[in-house]
């Protein structure tokens, strides 16, 4: 045995086994399981791989319903070549090789580039706009994958050269098929007699995620060890795979919303321990941190306002800091912040002033400008009465004048009516004493 011989064998066998997920990816479109409004007969995508003219995408979903193998799958379908990048691991100088490379193939072959980058949303601004000008000039066809809001994570300009595509969890029929179907394929798997005896317990602790379906089969499987006869795979097995009951989340997704709805009116309700039970079942349910600090900062406008204008830049606070520590210290940040809000005041003043503003404006919805509110930076303007007769706030006591700043048809309006809890009662005052005898602050939202 020579040195190479002897070396290849040593790194054959420390060299470690293929996951089963991995084994299992399908590499044609017609093997992808799930998705059909994005991939199926007659969808945008779906068109665009049968003509082979893809434009750039980011695809958004929870993970393990099939980003990465979807992007895979792209590439081989549109005969592309395929780079793919973790964000969390490349840089710019990584992406501009991916850049140089593709463009080198395009001018010699004519072949275009996919480059795959998953969890783009940890991407800085810097590294996401070096793709700009490749991916607008076509010199790399991206694809980028995220589990966060790419309205929240992806700049403006990638985004606007970019198709999103929704991807949402895989429901039970789909991760049955999945898992039938590496029993059948795989070939590891299919040299022996396997019984899955309960799958509803796969559904359960998979929630939705194919790579943990796979990966719970797997992981069953080695804990069941040799049997004699057929390998029987139970409730209790995959819970041992799974290390923990994971707590319950139905197929469609009900639940989880359950949860929120029920976390957030906690929050206005003003129980600040049953909005931290509900975000606790939440986080242990594997919840995001990150929706739990957003849907916190919707509240603190919509629930709370001017009531507490602390609660909004706690709230804001709170999500930076979730966004840059991660879990498990984030439970920490995400337990003050939610403690605070249930415990302050609450007014939903806010979202009904805007609501009721953006009623009166589709009921009229061309209303002209009052001509001294309108700007006039040239004499022509100023000829035509633009900015005739404003009254500058200022010039006067309190910083103050009765002056009409609302179109014609909608004079005194009130659509702003601040509530009497907390800093927002002292707005009310302050407002009904300045438009005394001309506004009224005795609408419904103002309940004592």
């Amino acid at each position: 045995m020579d040195l190479f011989t002897a070396h290849s064998d040593i790194e054959q066998k420390s060299r470690p086994p293929v996951p089963l997920a991995e084994r299992c990816r399908p590499e044609k479109l017609q093997d992808f399981v799930g998705h059909e409004d994005i991939v199926g007969n007659g969808t945008i995508l779906r068109r665009e791989i049968d003509s082979s003219h893809i434009r750039s995408m980011i695809l958004w979903g929870p993970p393990g319903v099939g980003k990465t193998t979807l992007a895979r799958i792209i590439a081989h379908e549109v005969n592309a070549e395929f780079y793919a990048v973790s964000a969390v691991a490349a840089g710019v100088k990584e992406i501009r090789h991916v850049i140089e490379e593709a463009a080198k193939l395009r001018k010699y072959s004519g072949r275009s580039t996919i480059l795959f980058i998953d969890e783009i949303h940890r991407f800085n601004k810097a590294q996401q706009d070096s793709l700009l000008q490749a991916v607008e000039q076509g010199t790399v066809i991206l694809i980028g994958a995220t589990t966060e809001n790419p309205s929240f994570e992806v700049i403006a300009p990638l985004l606007s050269r970019s198709h999103v595509y929704q991807m949402k969890m895989l429901n039970n029929e789909q991760i049955h098929h999945i898992v039938e179907r590496a029993l059948q394929t795989d070939e590891q798997l299919n040299q022996r007699k396997i019984v899955v005896e309960d799958f509803q317990a796969i559904y359960r602790l998979a929630n939705g995620d194919a790579r943990r379906a796979l990966n719970l089969l797997e992981k069953a499987i080695d804990l069941a060890g040799e049997q004699s006869g057929p390998l029987v795979l139970d409730k209790n097995l995959f819970e041992k795979a799974a290390t923990q009951k994971v707590l319950y989340h139905d197929k469609q997704g009900e639940y989880h919303y359950d949860l929120a709805s029920a976390f957030i009116k906690s929050l206005r309700g003003s129980d600040p321990d049953a909005a931290i039970y509900w975000m606790a079942r939440m986080l242990e349910a594997g919840e995001d941190p990150k929706f739990i600090a957003r849907r916190m900062l919707i509240l603190a406008s919509e629930d709370i306002g001017n009531a507490d204008p602390y609660a909004l830049t706690m709230a804001t606070s709170g999500f930076t800091a979730v966004t840059y520590i991660g879990l498990p210290e984030a439970k920490i940040i995400l337990s003050q912040v939610a403690a605070y809000l249930a415990s302050v005041p609450k007014s939903n003043s806010a979202i009904v002033a805007i609501n009721r503003a953006i009623e009166d404006i589709k009921n009229f919805p061309d209303l002209a400008v009052p001509l001294h509110l309108r700007n006039a930076p040239t004499s022509l303007l100023a000829d035509l009465g633009y900015g005739k007769d404003y009254r500058y706030a200022h010039d006067f006591l309190q910083h103050f004048v009765k002056e009409k700043y609302l179109p014609t048809g909608l004079e005194n309006r009130v659509y702003y009516n601040p509530g009497r809890e907390g800093q927002e009662k002292h707005l009310l005052e302050r407002l009904k004493k300045l438009w005394q005898g001309i506004k009224s602050y005795s609408d419904l939202n103002n309940k004592k």
